[in-house]
């Protein structure tokens, strides 16, 4: 794949001391959509700022489409849109008015048919004389996205994208978010929703105290460090685990009907076969088996434990 954004050894360290990132090394491709996730004060905001030209690195370099962010700032710039957590819209400003501006702080010639084209696609093309006070939060989120977009970047951030709004329009974000993605633009995403990254990221990264734990597909990550349950639900309660069963370290419910196994999937020897064979040698008699596989939010927050 090719490499659009290219970070390589990127630290941050703020005058009071605060090291926010930890020489951290990512490429970004081309045409994906990459989910962050972190716990608040991760560095996951510090590395968009970085990127984005707001906030100086201490270390490192980061490359746009080939070009280095600090002695090519105007080309990188132009190639990112970024869309912020809080909303920063002038309140009496008109919709229209508000992507015409921005589309001409980067020197864009002005495209009235480009800018109409993309109120449609965020459904705001009715709204566009509307001011945006007289938005709602949703709209104003969507207001936000077509900002970053006037000046038609390649990359585009979103800095918890849809932090606040209800689920319903949660979803519509995301088919907005593919719909980008289709039309060429490469998207990063930072999250606290881990559902997120795993309904619409191509790859994820974990983020922890200025660290990159990891970056890769969302189904190796899931394929590589998910576990597997399986319940096993007895016809008879029983008080204690029988000691024939004491080397696949079962948990017993509290009341005493199911027992459940972790194991790792892809070990040839979790000896499946031999519990269930114990199992009848101790005398106790199935009733079901249900199996489920670790959630990719179940392996995030045993990633960020580890490091903590």
């Amino acid at each position: 794949m090719q490499t659009i954004v290219s970070i390589s050894n990127l630290s941050k360290t703020y005058a009071s001391g605060y090291q926010a990132l930890k020489s951290l090394d990512l490429d970004i491709y081309r045409g994906e959509i990459l989910a962050l996730l972190g716990p608040n004060g991760a560095g996951k905001t510090t590395l968009i700022s970085i990127i984005c030209g707001i906030v100086n690195a201490t270390t490192g370099s980061v490359t746009v489409d080939g070009h280095d962010i600090v002695t090519d700032f105007r080309k990188t710039r132009s190639k990112i849109g970024l869309v912020p957590q809080e909303l920063t819209l002038g309140a009496f400003d008109k919709v229209i008015n508000t992507l015409s501006f921005s589309r001409g702080l980067f020197g864009k010639k002005p495209d009235s048919a480009y800018l109409e084209q993309l109120l449609k696609d965020l459904s705001l093309w009715d709204k566009r004389n509307s001011e945006i006070l007289a938005l709602s939060g949703g709209m104003k989120r969507r207001v936000l996205i077509g900002k970053a977009l006037a000046h038609e970047p390649t990359v585009l951030f979103l800095d918890e994208p849809t932090a606040g709004v209800d689920v319903e329009l949660r979803k519509e974000m995301w088919s907005l978010v593919r719909n980008l993605r289709e039309s060429g633009v490469t998207i990063i995403l930072t999250t606290h929703y881990i559902e997120e990254a795993e309904e619409i990221a191509d790859r994820v990264g974990v983020i922890n105290n200025g660290e990159l734990l990891l970056v890769d597909d969302k189904n190796n990550i899931m394929h590589t460090l998910g576990k597997k349950q399986m319940t096993l639900e007895l016809k008879q309660t029983v008080t204690a685990i029988p000691e024939i069963l004491s080397d696949w370290a079962l948990e017993l419910s509290s009341d005493g009907s199911q027992l459940t196994y972790t194991y790792d999937p892809h070990n040839p020897r979790s000896g499946i076969t031999g519990l269930i064979d114990a199992i009848r040698e101790a005398g106790l008699a199935l009733k079901d088996v249900n199996t489920s596989q670790s959630s990719l939010e179940e392996i995030f927050v045993s990633l960020v434990k580890k490091k903590s």
